[in-house]
């Protein structure tokens, strides 16, 4: 019987100290009270900031290490400088689109490469709907979906979940990452050394969190 307490007790220290690792105020902040309804990571992010450019392989990691139950939701914002709120929002609608394409991986790296690699500027839809049609996507499906009740929905949604955290002051920069719309990362705190492993870790755990 002391043998199998033992076992059981060695089993259970991993656990007790991956919880024990993070703390909030130092790796992540409370910044809802409730957590939502369904399990989520969403990242809030824009293709014109240049720090989720060069984080954007590592949300792609990101989102097959989380759970199965687990949604894992890009979250464009308008509020960057870069651009007009009007091409912001356009590109929103893209990142659904892309994801109703299946093209999700190719679309968006190739959004990010004509802005950060190319130096090139979207003034238009026409603009966007290139790059996509470049990267092997239907153009006529493409104008269909962005003027799609399901896309134009989506991409309102991403703007009410912006105005909602940023009202709130849980984001004020990007990239930004909010787990079960309660807890958020705060990268800074985990470890230089084992940055992205540590990372993943720590969004793991917060999916535990209630």
């Amino acid at each position: 019987m002391k043998k199998l307490v033992s076992l059981f007790a060695l089993m259970l220290l991993p656990v007790l100290s991956f919880a024990a690792d993070y703390t909030e105020g130092e790796h992540y902040t409370k910044v809802n009270e409730d957590v939502s309804a369904k399990s989520e990571v969403r990242e809030f992010f824009s293709f014109y900031c240049g720090h989720c450019f060069k984080f954007e392989p590592f949300m792609a990691t990101l989102k097959t290490a989380i759970p199965a139950d687990a949604d894992f939701e890009m979250n464009h914002v308008d509020f960057l400088r870069a651009a007009s709120p009007k091409v912001q929002q356009m590109l929103s609608k893209a990142v659904v689109v892309a994801h109703q394409m299946g093209l999700e991986k190719k679309i968006i790296g190739a959004l990010f490469n004509y802005i950060h690699i190319q130096k090139a500027v979207f003034t238009s839809e026409k603009d966007i709907r290139n790059v996509f049609v470049l990267n092997g996507a239907d153009g006529e499906k493409f104008d269909k979906l962005m003027k799609s009740f399901s896309v134009v929905s989506k991409a309102n949604a991403m703007k009410k979940q912006q105005d909602y955290f940023a009202n709130k002051g849980a984001l004020t920069a990007v990239p930004t990452v909010i787990v079960n719309g309660k807890y958020r990362v705060d990268p800074a705190g985990l470890d230089r050394n084992n940055f992205e492993q540590d990372y993943v870790k720590l969004v793991n755990h917060l999916l535990t969190l209630k």
